[in-house]
């Protein structure tokens, strides 16, 4: 016990401390020799997302999509879209598997799906980042209909979320590096994606996309404004016997053709597609400032300029010769 003597009168230190609030308005006391159970966790994997599927609130998350994010995504970062000929006649649910650059990708992702899809799909988000609190849990399962999952490992609660949310008819996009490329090379493709197509007979779509790293990358501070582009594959299903470990080396194998398209063009990718020559997407095994070399240009835009730019300045010199 504390005391403090102030002139002839004592203070008790411990009797002048604020008491806590007895219930109902303070936590409950448990009585001796009972077990405190434990508090359910409502974060993480352990988040609740049953909420953002409810029709008022796909509703409105509609109406936020159509009215807001589509708008400033042609806005800021417009799409060339390719392959959506593709996913004719492919109705849902569909897996959509693609690489990922930035945090602008899903909503990009989300706008150049067609509307049988794009009203009807759920995004795999990292339940450690979008989900690590009850406020950013809810933020990104309104605006994205996201639902948690584990980065490197199939969880089984992960699985069986996505697995029963597939079976009920929403689609899924999905990122199978498991977060954003650090240098601009995509980073080796975990399993997830190809085991829920296995387990769930979905098809699994295959998506590259272009131009996000360079309008808002890993670590950047501000967005710079510029074209994009997002290629639809062809869709793949699991053969007889086939399992999830060799239809994801599959899913990869699509995606680097579909990264060597963007660079080329569609019969030279898919040349050396056929005699197994695709340029890998993880890039060369090479120190970091070659790795970063080879990445070339952001954009085929940028591509382009340089021979625009030549052609004007030949212009302007044989403007001053005559």
């Amino acid at each position: 016990m504390r005391r403090i003597r102030i002139g002839e009168r004592t203070l008790d230190l411990d009797r002048l401390r604020p008491r806590p609030a007895s219930f109902p308005w303070g936590s409950p006391t448990h009585p001796g020799g009972v077990d405190v159970p434990e508090e359910e966790r409502r974060t993480g994997v352990d988040y609740d997302t049953a909420w953002s599927r409810r029709y008022p609130t796909r509703v409105a998350r509609a109406f936020f999509l159509e009215g807001v994010t589509r708008p400033l995504v042609h806005a800021v970062i417009p799409p060339n879209v390719v392959g959506l000929d593709l996913l004719d006649g492919l109705e849902p649910p569909v897996i959509f598997a693609a690489n990922h650059a930035s945090h602008l990708d899903t909503p990009l992702v989300l706008s150049t799906l067609p509307r049988r899809f794009r009203h009807r799909a759920v995004v795999a988000a990292a339940a450690d980042y979008f989900f690590d609190t009850r406020w950013k849990g809810a933020v990104w399962s309104f605006a994205l209909a996201a639902i948690p999952m584990e980065r490197t490992r199939v969880s089984r609660r992960s699985a069986d979320l996505a697995a029963e949310l597939i079976g009920d008819g929403w689609s899924l996009v999905i990122y199978p590096e498991g977060g954003r490329t650090p240098d601009g090379w995509a980073q080796p493709f975990h399993g997830g994606a190809a085991y829920l197509s296995v387990r769930t007979g979905a098809p699994l779509v295959p998506v590259h996309i272009a131009g996000t790293r360079r309008a808002l990358g890993r670590g950047a501070r501000r967005l710079r404004p510029g074209p994009t582009r997002v290629t639809f594959g062809r869709p793949l299903t699991a053969g007889p016997g086939e399992d999830a470990r060799r239809l994801a080396g599959r899913l990869e194998a699509e995606v680097a053709a579909l990264a060597d398209e963007g660079r080329t063009d569609w019969w030279q990718a898919r040349q050396r597609a056929a005699a197994g020559h695709t340029p890998p997407l993880a890039g060369p095994d090479a120190a970091p400032w070659r790795r970063t070399w080879a990445l070339g240009p952001a954009t085929d835009t940028e591509r382009r300029r340089w021979p625009e730019l030549g052609r004007a300045d030949a212009e302007r010199s044989r403007r001053r010769r005559d």
